[in-house]
């Protein structure tokens, strides 16, 4: 495996839809393959296309283009060792060949909001809504109260050079599995294929039950039913990881595929029966495909559509789209020539403007985050994908990635129509930390979402003015309010005495440190965890603000009795200002991570602290904030976010490894976490205005353009050097962050 670039790409649409696979086109993950068919969006992701074996025959002469890893440890074939470029803009490109042959592959998976669906903010349930011509024209927000309609697809297309006819076999490989689990042969499990014109159309049987419908088009080419399995391919990452990792797959035919020089092959898989009304399928298919969706990525950022993803050196893009560096399946160094030198010159030095931002690195990052914003048909409104691949939407997570995603790329509609949604939510003061797909009740477990979904309304109201929103959405904010005075589930209650909040449920985990084993959560952090009252001084702080704003635009009794109340909020602020000096560890110049419940201290060096401080109204003095800075930039900061715990506690894991237990263990006890990186700036840049962060971005953005998933950010990394990426190899929050301070370093 060591010849092996086993990075990885990934592809979305919108819907909870994804493609997936590696630079040298190998297979490792459980989540690997080129349709995972998101059944009811964003959920249900099932796999269906797996890939596309090919082999090449020119001059009598047969080479097979497929590395496939097998449980027997051989590695066959190895069609990697032909591979001669690879490239990630505008689409997922390799390129094979030998002296007198190339052969190229492109996919792409256009968004899945079909033409005619209509738009307005989430939770509004069909006024303002916008209608389309087209599904390239749509920016953001939500879907009308009628469904929309949903496309998932994905377009492949082969190109030939030669210097005589080439005849290209394209063996496919199925399944119809969830995209957690791996597929195996049995006797239960069947796939009918149903044979029309350049098109054959598959559906799984399992137990008498049918899978999946969907179908394979083509542009050329005779197909020949041939039904084989393929057993035991083994996934080495899902090894890593202590999961299953062999898989059995499907192949109920080949396409064969006579080529001149110069001739393409485009196919199409799309989920459902045949539609004999589409449009016939061409090689332009492709090419406006890849057109329409730079045409919607230059409607919702404003940047010129020439600039993303074109064929130039300058966006090549991503460290990985020039030609020469993977030669013979090896990651090779760039031919200076083909670099993009935003990614060799200092970031400092760079002059890039949000949102109308033209510089690769910034459209790189703004179309990364793109990928988190999908359809839930079950709310039919927009949501955010907390992370590829395994992740669904979570509402912590998309609270603390929506101001990347949404206010500093002045998505406002977006940020509006999330926020609309988990207000129209909430229950007994809390938000929710998961929905649910359509007929279920949406999750509450979290102590956070609830105060998060208030500052992010602050921030979004700091960002728009939107004074009508704030009226429209203040009777949530009151209830909220309400509930953690008088008290709600989880035991979730303000102490009388002090006025902090607190929280006593066993067996659970309600603040983002949320990882569980055998019932028993990791970092338990019952009573009163720093950050979460750090939230609620901030809350109270906006409920002041917001009350006495409203008092001056309502008249009578209205304007009078929430006058009384924006000074009732203060008070309470101020008493909650006061309590939060309990937090203080005179002893370690920091704050203590939480007033556990009998009242003891706990003095674990926790990134916490860090966020405590990070908040839009902040209660802590301006020397305690430097001091925890200090302690904060020695002990956690790394040059990918802030470690969970630092190296100095006995209770330290520095490698996230091993067995799911051993991994959860380890999640949050000194893993690093790099959305952590912009609590870690704004705190900095409130307590140290004078001084730039002690961050570098080169290592970060780095991995951003040539590691792990190309063209995003991973989950966490481990907190030891080299600080490996692991978990998630595309998460929303990290990205968010990323976009949220870059460009303002930039100046």
């Amino acid at each position: 495996m060591a010849n092996l670039d086993t990075r990885e790409w990934l592809l979305t649409n919108g819907l909870g839809s994804f493609a997936s696979g590696t630079v040298s086109d190998i297979r490792t993950r459980t989540y690997h393959g080129w349709l995972f068919a998101a059944t009811n969006p964003p959920s249900g992701r099932t796999l269906l296309l797996s890939h596309l074996e090919a082999s090449l025959e020119v001059a009598g002469k047969v080479v097979p283009l497929g590395t496939n890893y097998w449980d027997s440890g051989r590695i066959e074939p190895t069609g990697y060792q032909l591979l001669r470029s690879f490239e990630l803009n505008p689409v997922p490109k390799w390129v094979w060949g030998q002296d007198n042959w190339q052969l190229s592959r492109q996919l792409i998976m256009p968004y899945g909001l079909e033409q005619g669906a209509g738009e307005q903010g989430a939770g509004s349930r069909g006024e303002n809504s916008l209608q389309t011509s087209s599904c390239s024209t749509l920016r953001e927000a939500t879907i009308a109260s009628t469904s929309p309609t949903l496309c998932h697809r994905v377009l492949i297309q082969y190109r030939y050079e030669g210097r005589e006819v080439g005849i290209l076999r394209l063996r496919l490989l199925i399944g119809d599995r969830d995209f957690h689990h791996q597929q195996t042969a049995s006797p239960e499990l069947h796939f009918s294929q149903i044979l029309l014109p350049q098109q054959v159309c598959l559906q799984a049987i399992v137990g008498g039950q049918f899978g999946t419908p969907w179908h394979l088009r083509w542009t050329q080419g005779e197909y020949q039913a041939d039904a084989v399995w393929y057993w035991n391919y083994r996934l080495l990452e899902e090894t890593k990881r202590g999961l299953g990792d062999r898989e059995d797959l499907y192949s109920p035919g080949y396409l064969t595929v006579t080529l001149q020089p110069g001739d393409s092959v485009t196919l199409e898989v799309r989920l459902g029966f045949p539609d004999l009304k589409l449009a016939p399928l061409t090689d332009d298919t492709f090419i406006e495909a890849i057109e329409a969706e730079q045409e919607r990525l230059s409607q919702i950022f404003g940047w010129d559509r020439e600039g993303i993803g074109d064929e130039g050196d300058e966006a090549r893009g991503l460290g990985v789209g020039s030609r020469g560096e993977i030669i013979n399946g090896k990651p090779q160094t760039p031919n200076t020539k083909h670099q993009t030198p935003n990614y060799q010159l200092p970031i400092t030095n760079a002059q890039c403007p949000m949102p109308h931002a033209q510089c690769p690195i910034l459209q790189q990052l703004l179309k990364a985050s793109d990928q988190f914003i999908v359809y839930r048909a079950s709310i039919a409104g927009p949501t955010v994908i907390a992370g590829y691949h395994w992740f669904n939407d979570w509402g912590r997570d998309t609270l603390l990635a929506l101001p990347g995603l949404a206010l500093v790329t002045k998505r406002f509609e977006l940020a509006k129509g999330l926020l609309r949604t988990f207000g129209h939510y909430c229950r007994q003061g809390l938000i929710p930390n998961a929905f649910p797909d359509v007929g279920g009740e949406p999750f509450y477990n979290s102590i956070d979402a609830a105060l998060l979904w208030i500052e992010t309304l602050g921030l979004y109201l700091e960002a728009t003015q939107d004074w009508q929103f704030l009226a429209e959405q203040f009777p949530v904010v009151q209830q909220i309010h309400k509930a953690f005075v008088g008290g709600t589930r989880y035991n979730i209650h303000v102490d009388a005495t002090d006025g902090l909040v607190g929280w006593e449920a066993r067996g659970v985990a309600l603040t983002w440190m949320d990882a569980v084993v055998g019932g028993e959560p990791v970092t338990p952090r019952l009573g009163k965890p720093v950050e979460i009252n750090a939230l609620w001084y901030s809350a109270l702080c906006w409920l002041s603000q917001w009350a006495e704003r409203l008092s001056q635009i309502q008249n009578g009794n209205s304007s009078e009795r929430l006058a009384k109340q924006a000074q009732r909020y203060a008070q309470q602020a101020q008493e909650v200002k006061n309590s939060l000096q309990k937090f203080w560890n005179p002893k370690l110049s920091y704050l203590y991570d939480t007033i556990e419940l009998d009242d003891g201290r706990n003095s674990q060096i926790r990134p916490n602290a860090v966020l405590a401080l990070s908040l839009h109204h902040c209660g802590f003095s301006q020397q305690q904030g430097r001091e925890v800075l200090a302690l904060a930039a020695s002990s956690l900061l790394t040059p990918y976010g802030l470690r969970s715990l630092a190296p100095s506690d006995p209770q330290y894991i520095g490698k996230y490894q091993g067995t799911p237990e051993q991994r959860d263990r380890a999640y949050h006890q000194g893993t690093v976490w790099s959305w952590l990186i912009g609590p870690f700036i704004r705190a900095w840049q409130r307590f140290y205005p004078e001084a730039a962060p002690p961050f570098d971005w080169q290592p970060l953005l780095k991995h951003f353009s040539s590691d792990a998933c190309l063209g995003s950010i991973s989950e966490i990394f481990d907190g030891d050097e080299p600080h490996i990426p692991k978990g998630a190899i595309a998460q929303a929050w990290s990205v968010a962050e990323v976009i949220r301070y870059l460009p303002k370093s930039m100046d």
